[in-house]
C-alpha cells in the first residue's frame, strides 16, 4: 500500500511539473503556427508573447513613454476576461488607475456617433443619404448637399476646425462656434472623391442627431447606448462631478475624502475621471478635462476600457445596430464615387488582416486605442486608454492580442524590430513613405525591390521592398558616439507582405540599436525614434490625428 501511494504521488508531481512548464512556456512552436479554428482560440493561460507577460510589456511601455497611467481590457466575445489599471489616474493625487477610471476616449467617440446615426436611420428619423442642410440650417452653401453618409466616411472635403489658426483648445466652444472657424474656408476637395479626417464632419453629425431626435447629443447617446448597456463609467465632462464619485485625497488628514469608503458604499471602487497630461520640455503638464467638451460628437465621451469593451461587444452583435445592412456599412472600407476604395469608415480603419478594424487617436491629455478582430475564429478586441497625449498604442495592442491568441500580432520580434501593419499594398505604402520623406526633406538614397530581383533570379518572393534614407547630421551624431553603428546607417525601412497577405513596415528599434552599440546620446536616439514613428504612422494609416 505504501509503495502504491508513493507512485501516485510521483505521478501527480510529474503532472504538476508538466502543467507548470506548459503554462510558463505557452503553446509549442508547431501549435503556434496553426490557425485557430472555430470554437478554438481561447487564451493561453500564460498570456505571454516572446517570453514576456502582458503586464511586463505594459510596464516596459509605460516606462519608455513616461505614461502616468494606463488601462486595458480584452474581449473574447461575449466575455471581458481581462481588465486592469496600471499606474496613476492623477500624478498629484493618490489615485490609482482602476477598471472604473474614466479617460477621455477622444476619437473612439466617433463610434458612438455612428451608432446613433444608424439607430435614427432604423427609426426612420433620418436617411443617411440625406443632405446635411436638411438637419443643420444656415451652413455654407458649399456644405449643404454633402450627405450624412459622406460625413461618416470623412469624404466631405470640409476642413478640420482643429487645424484652424483661430482654434484654442482651452476655450469653451459651442458646436456652432466650431463650424464658424472653418465656414469661410474652401472645400479641400470635391465631396465624395477623397477621404480626409475632419473633426468638423462629426460636429455636423452631432447636430444632425440633435435635430432628428429632438434631444441633445449627450442625452441621446446616454438613453440609447450608455443606459441600456449599464455603462456606469461612461459619461460626458458636463456630467462631472454629479454622476462621478470624486474622492480626492488631501494632505490634511481631517479632510481626506479617501476615508469615505469606510462608511459610504459608492466610494468603494469609485468612478473617477483621470487627469490628462501632455509632455512639455520633458515634464508632464496637466490638461483641463473640460477641454474635451468642445470635441462634441467627435471626441467628448469619457469611459473606462471595461465599458468600451462592453459597448464594443454590443456593437459586434445586433444590440445597438440591428440592421445587417447597417452593420455592413460600419464594417466595410469606404467606396468612393470614382471607384477608389479607402480602407476606413466612420473613424475605423481596416488592414489586410481579415476582419480586423481599429480606431485610435489623441485628444487633449489622452490617447486611446480600440481594435477588433471580427473573424469567427478570433473575436478578440483590445482596448487601451492612457492619460498622456500623443501616444501611439498600436504596437502594444497588437502584442497583447498576439499574447492572447497566436497569429493576431506581427510575425516578427517587435522587441528588436518595430513593425506596423499598413492599410495599403506594398507599392502604395512605399509611395506614401517616399512622399513623407520628401516632405521632410530627407534624401532617399536607394529603393530595392527584392521580389523583382528574385524574379530575375527565377525565384519567387512575396512583395518586398526596402527604402534606404537618412539625415547626415543626425547619422553623424550617432557615429561620433560609436562609429560601428555605421553598419546600420543609413536607415532602412522594409515594406513586405506576409503569407496571409498582410502588409507590414519594419525598421530596427532605435532603443535596441542604442543598446547594441552603446550609444550614450539618448536625446538623438529619442528624437530619431519619434521621427521614425511619425513617418511610418502617417504612411500606414488613413487618418492623420
Amino acid at each position: 500500500m505504501k509503495s502504491t501511494l508513493t507512485n501516485k504521488r510521483i505521478l501527480l508531481s510529474a503532472s504538476a511539473v508538466a502543467l507548470a512548464l506548459t503554462l510558463s512556456i505557452g503553446p509549442c512552436a508547431a501549435d503556434s503556427k496553426d490557425k485557430p479554428g472555430p470554437g478554438a482560440g481561447r487564451p493561453q493561460t500564460a498570456l505571454a508573447v516572446r517570453g514576456k507577460f502582458i503586464d511586463e510589456r505594459i510596464a516596459d511601455f509605460m516606462a519608455k513613454n513616461n505614461l502616468p497611467g494606463l488601462t486595458m481590457a480584452i474581449v473574447q466575445a461575449p466575455y471581458v476576461p481581462r481588465s486592469a489599471g496600471y499606474g496613476r489616474a492623477s500624478i498629484t493625487n493618490d489615485e490609482l488607475a482602476s477598471t472604473r477610471t474614466m479617460w477621455n476616449i477622444g476619437p473612439i467617440t466617433q463610434g458612438f456617433t455612428a451608432v446613433a446615426i444608424f439607430q435614427l436611420s432604423e427609426a426612420h428619423k433620418l436617411d443617411i443619404h440625406d443632405a446635411i442642410e436638411r438637419y443643420v440650417p444656415g451652413i455654407p452653401a458649399a456644405w449643404g448637399k454633402i450627405t450624412i453618409f459622406e460625413l461618416l466616411q470623412h469624404a466631405s472635403g470640409i476642413p478640420d476646425y482643429r487645424r484652424s489658426t483661430d482654434f484654442n483648445e482651452t476655450q469653451k466652444y459651442r458646436p456652432a462656434d466650431l463650424l464658424a472657424l472653418v465656414a469661410s474656408k474652401p472645400l479641400l476637395f470635391k465631396s465624395g472623391t477623397e477621404v480626409h479626417l475632419s473633426a468638423t464632419d462629426f460636429i455636423l453629425l452631432g447636430l444632425a442627431i440633435e435635430r432628428a431626435s429632438g434631444m441633445s447629443f449627450r442625452e441621446y447617446v446616454r438613453k440609447f447606448q450608455i443606459e441600456p448597456l449599464g455603462l456606469r463609467s461612461t459619461m460626458f465632462a458636463e456630467d462631472f462631478p454629479a454622476k462621478s464619485f470624486l474622492d480626492r485625497p488631501s494632505q490634511d488628514t481631517t479632510a481626506n475624502e479617501h476615508v469615505r469608503f469606510k462608511s459610504e458604499i459608492p466610494y468603494i471602487d469609485p468612478v473617477e475621471p483621470a487627469v490628462g497630461y501632455r509632455e512639455e520640455k520633458g515634464k508632464l503638464v496637466a490638461v483641463d478635462g473640460k477641454s474635451s467638451e468642445s470635441l462634441f460628437a467627435f471626441g467628448a465621451i469619457w469611459s473606462s476600457a471595461e465599458d468600451i469593451s462592453v459597448w464594443d461587444t454590443a456593437l459586434a452583435g445586433r444590440t445597438l445596430v440591428k440592421s445587417l445592412e447597417d452593420h455592413a456599412l460600419i464594417y466595410q472600407p469606404t467606396k468612393l464615387e470614382n471607384g477608389t476604395t479607402v480602407p476606413a469608415m466612420a473613424g475605423w480603419e481596416f488592414t489586410h488582416h481579415p476582419g480586423f478594424m481599429e480606431v485610435k487617436g489623441s485628444s487633449p491629455g489622452f490617447s486611446s486605442y480600440l481594435s477588433r478582430f471580427t473573424a469567427a475564429s478570433e473575436l478578440v478586441c483590445v482596448t487601451l486608454l492612457t492619460n498622456k497625449e500623443g501616444v501611439d498604442l498600436t504596437g502594444l495592442a497588437r502584442d497583447i492580442a498576439e499574447a492572447y491568441l497566436a497569429g493576431l500580432g506581427a510575425p516578427i520580434d517587435t522587441d528588436k524590430i518595430v513593425t506596423r501593419e499598413s492599410k495599403y499594398s506594398v507599392d502604395e505604402t512605399v509611395v506614401r513613405l517616399e512622399s513623407q520623406l520628401k516632405s521632410m526633406y530627407i534624401p532617399i538614397f536607394a529603393t530595392f525591390d527584392h521580389s523583382e530581383n528574385a524574379r530575375k533570379a527565377e525565384l519567387q518572393l512575396r512583395p518586398t521592398k526596402v527604402l534606404v534614407f537618412g539625415n547626415a547630421k543626425v547619422g553623424t551624431k550617432l557615429m561620433l558616439d560609436n562609429q560601428a553603428i555605421a553598419l546600420d546607417l543609413p536607415l532602412r525601412l522594409s515594406i513586405w507582405e506576409d503569407e496571409r497577405g498582410r502588409v507590414w513596415v519594419s525598421y530596427h528599434s532605435m532603443d535596441h540599436l542604442a543598446d547594441e552599440y552603446d550609444i550614450k546620446d539618448s536625446g538623438t536616439v529619442q528624437s530619431l525614434s519619434n521621427a521614425l514613428e511619425g513617418l511610418v504612422g502617417k504612411a500606414v494609416n488613413v487618418y492623420d490625428y
